[in-house]
């Protein structure tokens, strides 16, 4: 069975969900084979095994002191070694880039923002905010693609997580774009984002910025918090917490939407959520359309209320 090589998005050896998701992918195309860039990769390797990594490929910490091309060397020149049946990396803007140069480099074709993938290769994305599906197949080559976090259920498998050692020597032209500085983002109580079981957003409803009704329901859940596009353009809320097809794309276990009428833009971020609640004043909005249970009501009104009996059941 060939190798699927799945490059590991991880933060100082904590392994993101993403990953888990793209080992799942990898599982029904062949064996998953994860490629790990950075220091940690001890404390990572359990996690890989849990989701079904039967290797694990450990660069030198070299590959990153520098941008995204020493990491595209790198894939490609695993991918012809190993004769790999295709790599797979997380859609992030990094990411993108990444498959972009080592399809580049390998002569093969990139598919991008993808949600699902097949045994036979064959790619699936959702197009026009979410309305219609495509499919799509490299067509010579090794397939290099970049899946939408949140569009695979991550599923354990057990995997040998076997380490081997890389030694691939970065090129001059890769070490034009140096990392000089890592400055750690602060971080809240809060679970991140992208990741979250459950997530609470505020829309044009709140009203102003402050969010404090929204914060206030999604702690009462351990909940992550987001926001809509007009909630950010604002300037009520961060960018980073955006959600839709110009911010995150989430698909929690279940998603509360607060003052959010639910424009397409918003609802091709978080419409995969495996249960949605939504609270508008608005019975004609559109998110109610899609929502598993929603309240026609003030969200001001509805939302303490709700994190008060929350608070009573704990």
């Amino acid at each position: 069975m060939a190798e699927v090589l799945v490059l590991v998005d991880h933060v100082d050896g904590d392994v993101k969900k993403v990953t888990a998701e793209l080992l799942t992918a990898a599982r029904r195309i062949g064996e998953p084979a994860a490629v790990w860039v950075g220091d940690g990769a001890a404390a990572g390797k359990e996690r890989l095994a849990e989701y079904g990594a039967a290797k694990v490929y450990v660069a030198p910490a070299e590959f990153d002191d520098y941008v995204v091309a020493p990491k595209a060397e790198l894939l490609a020149s695993l991918a012809q070694e190993k004769g790999a049946a295709a790599i797979l990396v997380s859609a992030s803007t990094e990411g993108k880039e990444i498959a972009g140069r080592t399809a580049v480099k390998l002569g093969s074709g990139v598919l991008t923002d993808v949600v699902g993938i097949d045994g036979e290769l064959v790619a699936e994305h959702s197009v026009f905010g979410g309305s219609t599906l495509t499919h799509a197949k490299v067509a010579a080559g090794v397939p290099v693609i970049a899946v939408r976090p949140n569009s695979v259920s991550a599923e354990p498998a057990e995997g040998a997580a076997a380490e081997e050692a890389v030694s691939v020597q970065i090129s001059d032209d890769a070490k034009a774009a140096k990392v000089v500085e890592r400055v750690a983002q602060a971080k809240g109580d809060r679970p991140e984002l992208a990741e979250a079981a459950i997530v609470v957003s505020g829309g044009r409803g709140v009203g102003s910025e402050d969010f404090s009704v929204v914060e206030a329901l999604a702690d009462s859940l351990g909940a992550a918090v987001g926001a809509s596009r007009a909630a950010v353009d604002s300037g009520w809320y961060p960018n980073q917490f955006q959600v839709g097809q110009t911010g995150k794309t989430v698909s929690p276990n279940l998603y509360i939407a607060l003052g959010i009428s639910g424009a397409i833009q918003h609802r091709a971020g978080m419409q995969t959520s495996k249960t949605i609640v939504a609270v508008n004043k608005d019975p004609e909005a559109p998110l109610l359309e899609i929502s598993d249970f929603a309240v026609v009501g003030d969200l001001h009104k509805v939302a303490p209320q709700l994190t008060e009996e929350i608070a009573k059941r704990r």
